[in-house]
Formats: C-alpha cells, structure tokens, sequence
C-alpha cells in the first residue's frame, strides 16, 4: 500500500455536503422499514429558516423498528446532525428542544408521541454534564456510541457517530472524514449488493469527496485491480452520471432536430463523470484515466 498523500493547496478536496449525505444515512439504516416511514429532508417549520435536519415519522402508530438507533422513536422523531470537526453545544440542544415545541405546535403532533435525536461525531461531555446538573435529568450510554436523555417528556438521545456498531450502523458509522480502505471496500460492496435500487448518491459523494486518499489507496493496494471508474461503478455513481449525461445530450440532439443526440449523450456524460471525479477531489491524472478524455480538456475542467 502506497503512503498517504497529503494535498497541496492547488489541489485541495472540494469540501463535502455533510447534511443530504446524513438524511440518505439515515434512510439507509432504517431502510428495512421504508414502506412504514416518511424521512423528510430539512423540514422547514416557518417562513424563516429554521429548519429540522431529519424528520422521521412512522405511517402506522403500531410499527415497531428494532434498530439500536431507533430506540427512543416515538411516532415522529426529530433528529439534528452536526457534520465532523463540529458538535451539539448546549446552545443547540435548546434551540433544537424549541423547534421540536414548533414542529407540535404547528403540525399538531402530541408532544407525548416525538422524540429527539442529536448526531455528532464526538461524546457530549458538555451537554451530558449541563443535562444531569442543571436539569436534573440522567445520561446513560445505552449501546456503543447511543447516549440516552431520561427525565425530559420528550424521549431523546445523542448518537456518537465514531462509537456505532460497525456491522449494524455500516451507513452512519463511515459518515465521517477518517475511513481507511477497509471501510471503503465495506462501502463499495455493500454499494454492490444493493444492485439497483441506488438511492445514496449525496451518500458516496460526501464520503468519498472527504476521503478521497483512502479511495486512491484502494487502486494502489499491491493486489487491486480496480480502476478508480470500476470504484465508482461499483458505488453505483458512474451509472447515475452516465444515465444524466445521456438523457442531457439527447434532449438537446432532439431540440435542434439532430440525430446526433446520442452521441452528444455519450460525450456529455463522459464530461460529467470527469467533473464529478474532480468534486471528489481526485488528481487529474486518475480523472484522465479514467474517462479517457484529452489532459488538456481535463486541466480546463479542473481549472488548473
């Protein structure tokens, strides 16, 4: 294995968008139960921007989710996420505690029937230690990284992300900046084993784009034989950019009444997988590998 790269300043990973890869982590654990949940994304609870970053909510008061995560779910649950290097201060929990009073005020939702979810990638000492002596309530580590809140009327807890079990929370453990090659692979085929069914794009790109050394050290491994494409391919992210590109080039093959439409499909679903590799952060030399396309074409993309 080749040793770890660090970027210069001109060549710098983009920086990743943490919160849509949170939500599509969250509907991946909890996938088992998709027909009897609605996820909602950023729920907006005025005309301000105040937003809840998840919302969870059963269809049916009756369902029961045996996930370690999902321990303090009620019929709707609110979770708040802070991306890695940040963390839920004891100024958030209030204001969050404050949307949640919202959310029942404006939604109707019996406060009796929600919970409260704060994930981070750090353990709450702070927040634990102003809970149990300011508020009298008590603090316990449920499971590996789950802390629970008890004396509140809203069932809560803080998820330490890094702590989750590695073979139950596979999606929200690896939602960090710190993966290694190993847990790429994890990713890459447990991306294979879902096939079609997609569905963490905003997922892969976070993690790979905050990754993207421990990405190339996989290609690099004495007995690898992927390509960074095949890499891509196996995380089900070069079909999504293919089948974009494509549809992209014929509507406009078809707008000038053009039989080239296909063609131009194919050349810009090749300029958006470039592009894509390039958000990831990936050096220009593996970009033109990968997509074939002139160096000079891919300086421009990279804008080097």
């Amino acid at each position: 294995m080749t040793s770890r790269k660090t970027p210069s300043d001109g060549n710098r990973p983009s920086r990743a968008v943490w919160h849509p890869a949170f939500v599509q982590a969250i509907g991946l654990e909890l996938e088992a139960y998709a027909d009897v949940l609605d996820i909602t994304s950023e729920y907006q609870l005025t005309s301000e921007p105040l937003r809840i970053d998840c919302v969870v909510v059963k269809k049916a008061g009756n369902v029961v989710i045996e996930k370690n995560i999902a321990a303090v779910f009620r019929g709707t649950n609110l979770l708040e996420y802070k991306s890695p290097g940040d963390y839920v201060s004891v100024r958030d929990f209030y204001k969050v505690y404050g949307y949640a009073c919202l959310y029942a005020s404006f939604t109707g939702t019996p406060v009796t029937d929600m919970s409260l979810s704060f994930v981070e990638s750090r353990r709450p000492r702070e927040l634990s230690k102003h809970l149990v002596n300011e508020r009298g309530y008590t603090v316990e580590e449920t499971g590996p990284g789950i802390y629970t809140i008890v004396g509140d009327i809203f069932p809560m807890q803080v998820i330490d992300i890094r702590r989750l079990s590695d073979d139950e929370n596979l999606w929200l453990k690896n939602l960090n900046t710190k993966i290694g090659p190993p847990e790429v692979m994890k990713l890459m085929d447990a991306m294979n084993l879902r096939g079609k069914r997609g569905g963490a794009e905003a997922y892969l790109a976070a993690v790979f784009q905050a990754n993207p050394f421990s990405v190339q050290e996989v290609l690099d491994m004495s007995d690898a034989t992927l390509t960074f494409e095949a890499v891509l391919e196996r995380a089900g992210l070069i079909a999504k950019w293919k089948e974009e590109g494509e549809v992209v080039g014929e509507a406009r093959g078809e707008a000038r009444g053009e039989a080239r439409g296909k063609e131009e499909g194919k050349k810009s679903a090749t300029l958006d997988i470039a592009r894509n590799m390039i958000k990831l952060g990936l050096p220009l030399e593996t970009v033109v590998s990968a997509t074939e396309l002139d160096p000079e074409r891919v300086r421009q993309l990279h804008g080097v």
